[in-house]
């Protein structure tokens, strides 16, 4: 099962709409086929098992990291492969929470007569599925905020002019988390400040990229950014209000950014929508870096599940713009609401990783 976890977290990032699987099918002890969910979501990790596997996977046992699927989507049920397959035993880590699926696939290997182990490593199994789990349990993804902060707790130079915070191994950390996640959002204000291209710059993960989410409540997305140069190859997709422009709507859908109008609320794009809108386009996993009022607004309704600091050894000033807007950043690190759960160095800057409880 531990291979299988580890098989399956190859798919985070990149799954999406499915959940990330591994699967490993063993007989007399010999591993003889493995699999994750491959990008897009299909083929699902079974089957991918099962292909390999061949003939061998007859009277075998397969670990998989969540319940097969049962029913009928763009590809057949994973549970009839499995039986068309003749394994003899499934050993799961977690019961799928889809309502499609909610222990029917279980039911029909058993009565197909396939001996079935359920709950096996399921708090790790838990963790690497939570974003699927909260995307069929409350209908959003799982959201994860990444701040950096220099030591006397700013986020940038006075008039939100960005600085360099962390160093390279720290920034790497970042593009490695991009990589595993579904999507990454910003509000528009760190687009015009920093023009990022929001990519995962690793060596080769060029592809891996996230969808880039801006909210920008009245189109002010320049044409020549480097996120509507990229949109083309890595999807952008901007949420507006409906008093936006639709020429400029036009123009940005020309160059390949999706637009998404949703109704503003007192504070403008209210985020619960948002958050529902990119449930509703397969979004899992949200990572969100950007910037101080995103943030912050964020906390304010209880949205975060996970937090990523990293502390830098500079400092900015009294001038510098905090990290959070309107708060201290004491209202994430002694919230009542989210622990820390690691502490890690990296190069010269320290990673702190809070999660919900």
């Amino acid at each position: 099962m531990q291979l299988a976890l580890t098989l399956g977290r190859r798919g985070l990032g990149n799954a999406w709409p499915n959940p990330a699987v591994g699967a490993v099918v063993v007989k007399d002890g010999v591993v003889v086929g493995r699999g994750w969910t491959q990008p897009g979501g299909r083929p699902h990790a079974e089957t991918e098992a099962l292909r390999r596997a061949g003939e061998r996977a007859k009277g075998a046992t397969l670990y998989v990291t969540l319940e097969p699927c049962s029913h009928h989507g763009r590809t057949p049920p994973c549970a009839d492969a499995i039986i068309r397959a003749d394994i003899a035993r499934v050993v799961s880590a977690l019961r799928d929470p889809n309502p499609k699926v909610a222990g029917e696939g279980y039911a029909r290997l058993r009565a197909a007569g396939i001996a079935v182990a359920d709950g096996l490593c399921a708090d790790e199994a838990l963790r690497d599925h939570a974003g699927h789990i909260r995307r069929i349990l409350d209908g959003r993804p799982r959201v994860m905020l990444k701040l950096a902060v220099s030591a006397d707790g700013k986020a940038a130079l006075p008039g939100r002019k960005p600085v360099p915070i962390t160093g390279e191994e720290a920034r790497a950390r970042v593009h490695l988390l991009r990589a595993m996640n579904d999507a990454i959002l910003v509000g528009i204000g760190t687009v015009l400040a920093d023009n990022p291209a929001l990519t995962c710059r690793l060596p080769g993960m060029l592809a891996q990229s996230p969808v880039r989410v801006v909210l920008d409540s009245m189109l002010r997305l320049p044409l020549d950014s480097q996120l509507v140069a990229s949109a083309p190859d890595i999807p952008v997709w901007v949420f507006c209000t409906p008093a936006a422009s639709g020429d400029k709507e036009r123009l940005l859908a020309l160059r390949g950014v999706t637009v998404i109008r949703i109704a503003a609320g007192k504070e403008g794009l209210p985020l619960a929508t948002v958050l529902q809108a990119l449930a509703e386009r397969g979004i899992t996993r949200l990572m969100v870096e950007g910037g101080p009022k995103v943030a912050a607004a964020l906390l304010r309704a209880d949205l975060v599940d996970e937090a990523v600091l990293l502390h830098g050894l500079r400092t900015i000033g009294p001038d510098g713009i905090d990290a959070l807007d309107g708060l201290a950043l004491r209202a994430l690190t002694a919230s009542p609401k989210l622990a820390l759960v690691q502490t890690e160095t990296i190069g010269g800057d320290k990673l702190e990783r809070y999660e919900r409880r």
